[in-house]
């Protein structure tokens, strides 16, 4: 079937056939060699005029001597020169006598004759040499009539001209003879033609082929290799057509097609450029394409359209997709306040920019009326669905302050509007929020209890929505009835409850109270007054202390007394000592009013009372294990399902302690859920629960679908906008702003401790370095040559040389996660020891701007690596500059320059220095891009000085079309212009 198509292929051309020799062309006799001699015989063959079968005057040869025995009459022709032909063909045209319409003839009468040829380089026959006989002659055929005649009338015989083809080879002399044999026959020879066939010159499958000859047998292929035609290229090599024996082609190999810009025209033989408003993007036999709405073109033959001014068109556009613009400001927006919160709602843009991706981003403002004018909105406020890629026209905003103006912008953007220089369109709308109760307490804390009390403690709500007045404590007994609550007035944040029953389980509630009325309780918890057993335990573990002064006389006795008198007073309150890190924590100097502020969990003498008050119990018949998908430091990670009771089914990850687990091993594994509990930010992983009361103990987190921010950016190199990767880093800075704020410092701040889920929201995680720095040297990671645990790369100098943790040294961390954002997951300091990573960074160096970073984003990272951890932004600042680049695209068009300033930024160390090789091919060499030698020095990069001053385009100009390829030798070039700038400057 193939083959039959490729014949089909090929054009219906006629084979060439060039003449060696026409016997009916000649004007003069033909003065062929007889044999026997004329005349000496009248069995030879004799030369006369004829006529052929349109009456033209020929020269033939005829012979007629049936009555005699054992004729062997011969003729030869002259010496005919092949002209490089291999294989011959002779075309006979005779007349042959029937036998049996001669009267008496004997049975030796014949109706063929032989055909011989034979091969000289030079004409050297004579009258006898070659001799006349079958050897060395050679014989291509008996020839024989297909019709004979045998009517007379009275003007003679009536001929029945008969042709016959015969064809011989290889031949391989400068030319040959041929020879005609009668051997009882009465025949009439009256034309001959020798010739030879070639295959024609042809243009086919986009390549011309020239004139080929056939091959010496009759089966043969004799192959020919076709070139493009102009403005056409090899698809696949070689191109190749056959010529076979009778000189036609067949059996297609390979094809040219015109290049992208061109089209094939006048039946394919012809690439011709597009004309001025078409293109072609790639290669084909397809035509050129008109240019779509708002495109144009600047030259003929283009392979694309550019869009005209003010419309543009996104990289995953189709090229015959019209060019678009950005779309108009939404219309009619309509606003309805219900107290702190307000539902915004509006109609489409009249005019959506010719796209179908229309989204809205809403920008909330402040505007308390000061010589501050508005302010962008904190993280606080709440919006649902989202604030951000709206497709619906409405919105749901909460968490708002209380008497308060606000202007909502809500923007209209679509693919294309990060491309336009200009701000996105808008329409906007200013509401005053109502009064309002304040928000709900979010959690309590247990200072200290007794048998008979216990002291309570909680953080101001979220949302005072004014001054706070005062608090209400409602309690009661967990087997009581609610309607038997007790309440208590207080108007501060911690309150002692007394008179309650020892070894008893208590609920407690919390709500403040503004102008506006109170707010709602907080949820249920649950605390437990200590038992007479547990208080008596206490004293006992004092009275060492009061045996052991006994014997040091009366001075020991008074203290004793006083020892006596001091438990007595503090009576059933117990000491606090276990509690005392916490309260001084909690109530330190730092906190201000709505701000939580972190409890380590390892200030609980019980650990487990931790894990209690900060995270929730699971059941584990509510928990299923689907399959493992890694492993921690503790166990397996799994992911699964959670099924609360009167919840829906949620898709969870989960990490598991592994069996044979000592104490030690259990306390520190649900540490990180004591830790992860008291966190709720939608930049920081939620903690669903624990379980702890069956094996395997659980921590059961939120399940983020693409993993690990580091490797879910090497899996997708180059897939994102500048816009999407400072999306991502405004959301790592929000969630650590919401950490610092509670004074909590992370210590592990890495893109590996960052998760990624579907909807790219990245969420702080893993908070096992927050407490201790073991001594472990088995992951290089966390290794220092100074001992103790340490992410060195990570990690800011004083904390790697003093161990000064504090939320500016996890800035110094967030400038290194920005690094690898931008990177797409490269280790940072590349294949450096962490050795030469810390003398490095002593010596002032810092990592350089990766690839295509806006100088916006590697100043940033500078300022995050500041030395002095007093001149380091706050998380706040950065999370503000990162919106301003998100509401200003433009900032992040400007690259970072490679510096020749004192400070030149860490090279790349997996860069070899230029100046340890004499030419550009040793370059190549080293860096593993030998394979582009010849291009290079095809467009004449030779030297460094040239080669240091590549762009982009002159890479793509050489030839080199795959993205890591282009990425390494243009990091390359910008490392040997910095070497370059270097050694200038200390030339200078």
């Amino acid at each position: 079937m193939d083959i039959l198509w490729i014949l089909w292929t090929i054009p219906a051309v006629i084979a060439v056939e060039e003449t060696l020799m026409d016997s009916t062309t000649a004007t003069a006799e033909l003065g062929w060699t007889v044999y026997p001699v004329s005349g000496s015989s009248d069995n030879s063959w004799e030369e006369v005029s004829g006529y052929d079968e349109n009456m033209n005057t020929i020269r033939t040869y005829q012979v007629c001597n049936v009555f005699d025995n054992n004729q062997n009459n011969w003729v030869r022709t002259k010496y005919i020169r092949r002209r490089g032909a291999q294989r011959i063909h002779v075309e006979m045209k005779f007349s042959v006598r029937d036998c049996s319409s001669i009267p008496n003839v004997p049975g030796s009468c014949k109706e063929t004759f032989n055909l011989y040829y034979y091969e000289s380089d030079t004409d050297v026959a004579t009258r006898t040499a070659p001799p006349w006989m079958e050897n060395p002659w050679i014989k291509v055929d008996t020839i024989a009539a297909d019709e004979s005649f045998s009517q007379v009338d009275l003007g003679g015989r009536v001929m029945k001209i008969n042709t016959e083809v015969r064809s011989f080879g290889p031949v391989s002399r400068h030319g040959f003879y041929l020879a005609f044999q009668d051997y009882g026959g009465c025949m009439s020879l009256i034309a001959v033609r020798v010739f030879y066939r070639k295959c024609p010159r042809v243009i086919t499958n986009g390549a011309l082929f020239q004139e080929t000859l056939s091959g010496a047998e009759s089966t043969s292929l004799v192959a020919a290799r076709g070139v493009c035609i102009p403005n056409a290229e090899e698809v696949d090599v070689p191109i190749k057509l056959y010529c076979n024996g009778d000189g036609e082609w067949m059996v297609p190999i390979g094809r040219c097609m015109c290049k992208a810009g061109n089209e094939p025209v006048e039946n394919g033989t012809v690439c011709r450029a597009c004309p001025s408003g078409f293109f072609k993007p790639v290669q084909g036999d397809d035509p050129c394409l008109q240019c779509p709405i708002n495109s144009r073109t600047t030259s003929e033959g283009a392979i694309n359209c550019i869009c005209r001014n003010g419309y543009y068109r996104t990289d995953s556009d189709p090229l015959m997709m019209p060019c678009t613009t950005v779309p108009s400001a939404p219309q009619s927006v309509i606003s309805s306040v219900n107290e702190t919160s307000v539902m915004l709602e509006w109609t489409p843009p009249r005019d959506s920019g010719g796209r179908e991706d229309v989204v809205f981003n809403i920008i909330c403002k402040s505007c308390g009326g000061g010589r501050g004018g508005c302010t962008r909105c904190g993280d606080n406020v709440q919006f649902l669905p989202r604030q951000l890629g709206l497709t619906d026209s409405c919105v749901y905003i909460s968490e708002l302050l209380a008497h308060t103006q606000y202007t909502f912008e809500v923007q209209a953007v679509n693919g294309v509007s990060d491309q336009s220089p200009y701000s996105p369109q808008y329409a906007s709308v200013n509401i005053t929020t109502n009064q309002a109760a304040p928000s709900t307490v979010s959690i309590m804390h247990q200072v200290s209890r007794s048998v008979d009390s216990i002291t309570l403690t909680w953080s101001q709500p979220d949302q005072p929505n004014g001054v706070i007045l005062d608090y209400e404590l409602q309690f009661y007994e967990k087997d009581q009835s609610e309607y038997n609550s007790t309440t208590i007035r207080s108007q501060t944040n911690t309150v002692v409850t007394r008179g309650l029953k020892p070894g008893s389980i208590y609920v407690f509630q919390v709500r403040a109270r503004t102008v506006a009325g109170f707010g709602r309780y907080s949820g249920k918890m649950y605390f437990q007054t200590m038992t007479v057993e547990e208080y008596n335990t206490s004293i006992q573990e004092k009275l060492p202390l009061i045996i052991g002064s006994a014997a040091a006389g009366l001075v020991f006795l008074i203290a004793v007394v006083v020892i006596v008198i001091v438990c007595n007073r503090r009576g059933f309150d117990r000491a606090d000592s276990e509690y005392t890190d916490k309260l001084q924590h909690y109530t330190s100097g730092h906190m201000t009013p709505g701000m939580k502020i972190y409890i380590d969990p390892f200030t609980y003498e019980d650990p487990n009372e931790a894990v209690r008050e900060f995270a929730k119990e699971i059941d584990i018949s509510c928990v299923k294990i689907e399959q493992v998908i890694g492993a921690g430091e503790f166990g397996e990670v799994c992911s699964g399902n959670l099924k609360l009771p009167g919840k829906r089914e949620m898709f969870v990850a989960i990490k598991t302690l592994k069996s044979g687990y000592t104490e030690k091993q259990r306390r520190d594994f649900l540490s990180e859920a004591s830790i992860m509990g008291q966190f709720d930010h939608p930049n920081v992983i939620h903690l669903e629960g624990v379980v702890t009361k069956s094996s395997p103990v659980m921590i059961i987190t939120e399940f983020m679908e693409n993993g690990s921010l580091d490797s879910f950016l090497r899996q997708n190199d180059g897939q994102f906008t500048v816009i999407q990767l400072v999306g991502m880093l405004r959301g790592i800075a929000s969630g650590m702003k919401y950490l610092a704020g509670m004074n909590y410092v992370h210590r592990d701040l890495a893109a590996r401790n960052i998760l990624v889920n579907s909807n790219l929201v990245c969420k702080v995680s893993d908070f096992g370095l927050s407490r201790f720095l073991e001594d472990d040297t088995s992951d290089p990671t966390y290794t220092s040559a100074l001992g103790g645990k340490i992410p060195i790369r990570w990690t800011a100098p004083e904390a790697i040389q003093y161990r000064k943790f504090t939320s500016a040294s996890d800035v110094w961390s967030y400038g290194i996660v920005m690094w690898e954002v931008m990177s797409y997951g490269e280790r940072p300091y590349w294949d450096m020891t962490n050795q030469d990573v810390i003398n490095a960074i002593e010596q002032d160096y810092r990592l350089p701007p990766p690839m295509d970073c806006p100088s916006a984003l590697h100043q940033l990272m500078l300022d995050c690596w500041q030395k002095d951890r007093n001149n380091r932004p706050k998380f706040s600042q950065i999370v503000n500059n990162l919106d301003k680049m998100i509401r200003n695209p433009n900032t992040l068009k400007a690259m970072t320059p490679l510096s020749s300033g004192v400070h030149l930024p860490l090279l790349d160390r997996s860069i070899p220095d230029f100046s340890s090789f004499s030419t550009v091919d040793e370059w190549l060499d080293a860096i593993k891009m030998g394979q582009y030698k010849d291009s290079f020095a095809s467009a004449d990069f030779s030297t460094f000085d040239v080669v240091s001053q590549m762009t982009m385009e002159d890479i793509l100009r050489v030839g080199v079309t795959l993205a890591g390829h282009q990425k390494k030798i243009l990091n390359s070039v910008q490392m040997m212009r910095a070497q370059m700038n270097q050694i200038q400057s200390v030339e200078v």
